[in-house]
């Protein structure tokens, strides 16, 4: 269950990052060794990653984060990296309700004042981002009630096995 103000450090990226940025193809044999996948996450858009994320972090990114396939797994592992919510300007609608669906905050925000390094609170219920490095803040979208609930029980299979259904 995420808590509803999280803080770390963001890790930033660019603008139309791919689910293959994220789960290069040439890994797609290790989709049933999560663990093991999780540590090529990146690898060829930032090469250091897995020697740089730390669990809590932030992933924070332009435009059209997650274009691609829908490859549930990227999520998932970005997740498993330690990555405990997604900033972006924009992320790609497919991508958005599978890191949902994972147990992973997607926020969409203006990220252009967000550096790479900076350290971030971020009110999940409230909206705020905090940049604790410049001394100042900015809002994202609101995660709706529903979704808030699946994040709340860690995705949407945990949800639907304590609930058995959705509250609307």
């Amino acid at each position: 269950m995420p808590e509803t103000v999280l803080k770390g450090k963001a890790i930033k990226l660019g603008d139309n990052v791919s689910t293959d940025d994220i789960i290069p193809g040439r890994f797609a044999h290790l989709r049933s060794n999560l663990p093991e996948l999780s540590k090529h996450i990146f690898e060829d858009l930032v090469p250091d990653f897995a020697s740089r994320v730390h669990q809590g972090d932030f992933l924070v990114a332009g435009g059209n984060f997650g274009l691609g396939s829908s490859r549930e797994h990227a999520p998932l592992v970005i997740k498993m990296s330690g990555i405990a919510a997604i900033l972006a300007k924009s992320a790609a609608r497919i991508f958005f309700r599978n890191a949902i669906n994972q147990g992973l905050p997607v926020l969409l925000c203006d990220t252009a004042q967000i550096n790479d390094g900076d350290q971030l609170e971020i009110n999940l219920t409230e909206g705020v981002i905090t940049n604790l490095t410049s001394n100042s803040r900015l809002t994202s979208t609101k995660i709706p009630p529903l979704m808030f609930a699946i994040l709340k029980e860690g995705g949407l299979i945990p949800y639907i096995k304590k609930h058995k259904d959705f509250e609307l």
